[in-house]
């Protein structure tokens, strides 16, 4: 029996609750802990997580669920649980990482995997010259850090994607310009991997009016099967961000499979209805599997 804490800030949240069944079937001691309220102590050779007024202890592994809003602090306490020896089923460089989308495509591309044609601007001036080497509107507009679709925009015209642009360096948010991909028709598919396996894939498809495909914005769901070559693509990519449970989105283009984005934190209620795949017990597998091998450093 293993002790186990789940970071997440919602208790009742379909991916928490799923994961939390799913130990407790395995006949594992287990508990949500909301990251939020853990205060880290930092001391010469005894790092401690204060929850609640106590320490901490006999943690075995810490699955984290930490949402994009406090991705820094979350971050920070899966760190003081690595320097406490405990397994951790996503690392806190790996989720940095994975939601810095900037740093996840610079990462990807130049470990040979094919994403959409991006930039970024080191300053709004350069903006209408980035637009017109993307080949001209429409072209999609991203924030650094951007979840469910929001802080995703499609810029339909040139002067719509120069304003947009603007407005966000106005604001200190610094903006990807990305390439349309016009043929994927508002669909992308989100493929779930767990360890080293590629647990279940799903095609989502937009609804009429809509280019993101996110399901928290109404797009429908079906299961689909992934040809061997984006199973390579999607396998490659959470093993170059160092991930164990990783949601990875991929295009289908006419240059083939584009990655989109790797998730490090990928929900589980529309992989699992869609699919009827018990994702939440693979994770736990795979946690069992990671605490007999850990030895305080962690490979894919």
């Amino acid at each position: 029996m293993l002790n186990i804490a789940i970071l997440s800030r919602g208790a009742g949240l379909y991916s928490t609750q799923s994961l939390f069944r799913a130990a407790r079937r395995r006949g594992h001691y287990v508990r949500v802990i909301d990251h939020q309220n853990c205060h880290l102590l930092i001391e010469q050779g005894v790092p401690q997580v204060i929850y609640h007024g106590s320490g901490l202890v006999g943690m075995d592994a810490v699955i984290p669920r930490i949402g994009a809003s406090v991705t820094g602090y979350g971050a920070a306490v899966i760190r003081q649980f690595e320097l406490m020896n405990v397994y951790t089923a996503t690392r806190s460089e790996a989720l940095i990482m994975a939601r810095d989308k900037l740093k996840c495509l610079q990462h990807l591309s130049a470990n040979g995997l094919n994403v959409p044609r991006t930039f970024i601007a080191g300053n709004p001036d350069a903006v209408p010259a980035l637009i017109d080497k993307l080949g001209g509107a429409p072209v999609v507009i991203k924030l650094l850090e951007s979840t469910h679709g929001v802080g995703v925009t499609l810029a339909e015209s040139r002067v719509t994607a120069i304003s947009l642009a603007e407005t966000f360096y106005k604001l200190n948010r610094p903006v990807i310009l990305q390439e349309f991909i016009r043929e994927a028709n508002g669909s992308d598919i989100r493929a779930f991997v767990v360890g080293k396996e590629i647990m279940a894939s799903m095609l989502r498809q937009a609804p009429e009016g809509e280019f993101r495909s996110n399901l928290h914005r109404g797009a429908k769901a079906m299961p689909i099967g992934l040809t061997s070559e984006e199973e390579k693509i999607v396998l490659k990519a959470a093993q170059l961000m160092g991930l164990q449970i990783a949601g990875v989105d991929i295009l289908r283009s006419l240059k083939g499979p584009l990655v989109m984005e790797v998730n490090a934190s990928p929900g589980l209620e529309g992989i699992e209805t869609t699919t009827r795949v018990d994702i939440a017990g693979a994770i736990i597998e795979n946690v069992e599997e990671g605490v007999k091998t850990y030895d305080g450093i962690r490979k894919w």
